[in-house]
């Protein structure tokens, strides 16, 4: 079959499409930004397209082509600067569907959505999943609706990322919500799924929720993640719930900058109600994810990952405040600080530099905090450490000798940038 995957650039999008290829189908992947999984995966075609940008029919038709079926593993946990769920979830899906009927044959349509009794949380991710789903099911359009519990694999993103982050957290584990559900299924096996549905093995018109087994709590994921990691056992500190609220909120002001934080208050409102098959719905019925998990060993690597995914925040802010103070300080009194110059410039010049590059750091240390714009905000700090400490040099070079260091800490600073560089790509 020739097969159209959308949001192939994903976590569960990236194995639906390499599951797809193997079993011999002609695949094409779709993704926002596609030059890194069209390095990956050289194999495939790539489309670099947005969703947001597909929301009438007229926009799918070129798309469609030949295609007999289209995978939809794409989608967004909240709205944000880079995120729009009514878009992605649902006016892009209904164009779709419209696109796909008045096609002479009609291509089958697998959407991977989430258990409906997750509605209960009552949030957009949801409701605008649902509504896709409801109009798919409606469409007369062939379809089969996948609902994945939590998906998990080798790889992590998103929620899955964050609870290996919790489990090698040095001498603990600091958990909320500990004995909430949390059913979990291998992202091969999610894969396998849709390979069954596009074969024919799972028929066109099916609803199924997709669960391993067992269903496990999250303090027992946790601590599985933990042994994976090779970790000792530690003991659980139950956090209050409340305490959720205000790192929501604080993630969800990071969602606007284009930050996806696993804390964003969707995340906390499903968390609070657990992740579970509903047993009057239909499920498919996976093997426990756990054991192929533990088949692969996590190696130096994904410890180095889990430690530090919770430090990446940290040093993202840690060096926007750095740029926001080293910036503001020198304006208190700026004239006093141009005076540190000596007689290597005029006065004027002293004060015009100190205010213009006071300016400048504060620009940076504002601009790495929008997440389109830190790799280039980084980019501009390292280049400005080093025209500061070549100026510093040459202009002034007893700075050095400065007992306070103000070229000297210019060294870690760089170093601490290069770092958060190094960690800085999502997936």
């Amino acid at each position: 079959m020739t097969i159209l995957v959308l949001g192939a650039t994903g976590f569960i999008g990236q194995q639906v499409l390499l599951t797809l290829s193997q079993a011999g189908h002609t695949v094409t992947g779709l993704g926002r930004d596609t030059r890194q999984a069209s390095a990956r995966v050289p194999a495939a075609t790539w489309i670099a397209r947005d969703l947001r940008t597909l929301r009438q029919a007229a926009d799918w038709h070129s798309l469609l082509g030949d295609v007999t079926a289209v995978i939809n593993c794409a989608g967004a946990l909240q709205d944000g600067l880079r995120d729009d769920l009514v878009a992605v979830q649902r006016d892009a899906m209904l164009a779709l569907q419209q696109a796909a009927a008045t096609r002479a044959t009609p291509p089958l349509i697998i959407q991977i959505s989430a258990p409906d009794n997750l509605a209960s949380a009552g949030t957009a991710f949801m409701t605008t999943k649902l509504e896709a789903d409801r109009a798919l099911a409606a469409s007369g359009l062939p379809y089969v609706i996948l609902r994945p519990t939590v998906v998990v694999g080798r790889n992590a993103y998103g929620g899955t990322a964050l609870l290996r982050a919790i489990a090698s957290f040095p001498g603990v584990l600091p958990l909320v919500d500990a004995e909430s559900p949390m059913n979990a299924v291998h992202v091969h096996d999610v894969a396998q799924a849709v390979l069954d549905a596009v074969e024919g093995r799972i028929a066109p018109g099916s609803d199924l929720v997709l669960a391993g087994e067992p269903t496990r709590s999250v303090e027992e994921m946790a601590r599985f993640y933990r042994r994976w990691l090779g970790l000792a056992d530690a003991p659980v500190i139950r956090l209050p719930s409340g305490l959720a609220r205000p790192l929501s909120l604080v993630a969800d002001l990071a969602g606007r900058l284009g930050w996806r934080s696993p804390l964003r208050s969707t995340a906390i409102r499903i968390s609070g109600i657990g992740v579970a098959p509903d047993k009057a719905r239909p499920t498919l019925t996976a093997p426990d994810p756990t054991l192929r998990l533990a088949s692969e060993p996590a190696a130096v690597q994904d410890l180095w990952f889990a430690r530090l995914y919770l430090l990446k925040p940290l040093m993202i802010l840690t060096l926007s405040l750095f740029w926001i103070v080293s910036g503001l300080v020198p304006l208190l009194d700026p004239v006093t600080t141009s005076l540190r110059f000596g007689a290597s410039m005029s006065a004027g010049t002293a004060l015009t530099v100190t205010i213009v590059t006071s300016l400048l750091d504060i620009a940076l240390g504002l601009a790495i905090l929008v997440q389109p714009w830190a790799k280039r905000a980084m980019l501009g700090m390292i280049a400005v450490s080093l025209a500061y400490l070549a100026g510093g040099t040459l202009i002034e070079p007893t700075l050095w000798l400065d007992p306070l260091g103000p070229l000297v800490k210019v060294l870690p600073s760089i170093l601490l940038t290069l770092a958060t560089l190094a960690v800085l790509e999502e997936r």
